[in-house]
């Protein structure tokens, strides 16, 4: 049986044009940092061929707590006040609004796949291992038609991770030079660069033969291949090439 390979970058590298003649599905990155205009999903939906998939990022105000590097690039303006109840799936209507605002865009984007990133701060304490079941149990009752994704960083046991996504019905997303997938109705992966300890060094280009290795690491399910590094769109356009003559 061939292998069915969806390959796509995190983000658009090159033109929106030039990107979809290329690839059939993307990741917008750009989410997690601030939520776009609804405008501006209906603009990309419109542009985009009737066959291509939008894959999203959740926004960071539902994982990451707020004061993080990454909360530089939010461009709304957070109450002090609020502050604290934000990131780590905390049961809050900030969290909630936020996931909210993020279903929305994906709505108007005919995008049926989220990706949620977890920070490695996010350990695998009672709380948060608590948070994370209350909040996917509350919005999967009402999003169905939705698959997630769950990426988590840091040091969680792999059974916790498998109890988490088969309880909630997610899919667990690894770069698969450092990790393995331990749960999920298909594969997604992201290649970040090269991992050098437990950091990644994004300014990164692969090898053929680190591509022909990811691709020997697809299996029979559907596998999402997605690149989110310096090289990126070269690195993606040439593992499509090994996908189309394997």
């Amino acid at each position: 049986m061939k292998r069915l390979i969806k390959v796509g970058c995190s983000g658009f590298p090159v033109a929106r044009a030039k990107y979809y003649k290329n690839f059939e599905c993307i990741e917008i990155n750009v989410t997690f940092y601030q939520l776009p205009r609804i405008e501006t999903a209906r603009k990309w939906r419109k542009e985009a061929p009737d066959n291509f998939e939008f894959i999203i990022k959740a926004w960071q105000l539902i994982t990451h707590p707020y004061g993080g590097p990454t909360y530089d690039r939010l461009f709304e303006r957070i109450s002090p006040l609020d502050a604290g109840n934000y990131g780590f799936f905390k049961p809050t209507k900030q969290v909630f609004a936020a996931w909210e605002r993020t279903r929305q865009f994906a709505s108007e984007l005919g995008c049926e796949k989220v990706l949620f990133q977890s920070p490695a701060r996010f350990k695998p304490s009672p709380e948060n291992i608590s948070n994370i079941r209350n909040f996917f149990g509350r919005i999967n009752r009402t999003n169905k038609k939705l698959v997630f994704m769950w990426e988590p960083r840091g040091n969680w046991p792999e059974n916790e991770i498998m109890s988490i996504c088969r309880e909630a019905g997610l899919v667990h997303c690894v770069d698969p030079n450092h990790d393995r997938p331990a749960c999920g109705a298909f594969n997604y992966f992201r290649l970040h660069g090269a991992w050098e300890g437990n950091k990644i060094n994004y300014n990164y280009s692969f090898s053929g033969a680190e591509l022909k290795k990811i691709l020997k690491g697809c299996d029979k399910r559907l596998n999402y291949v997605m690149f989110n590094h310096r090289e990126m769109f070269d690195n993606a356009v040439e593992f499509m090439k090994m996908t189309q003559n394997s």
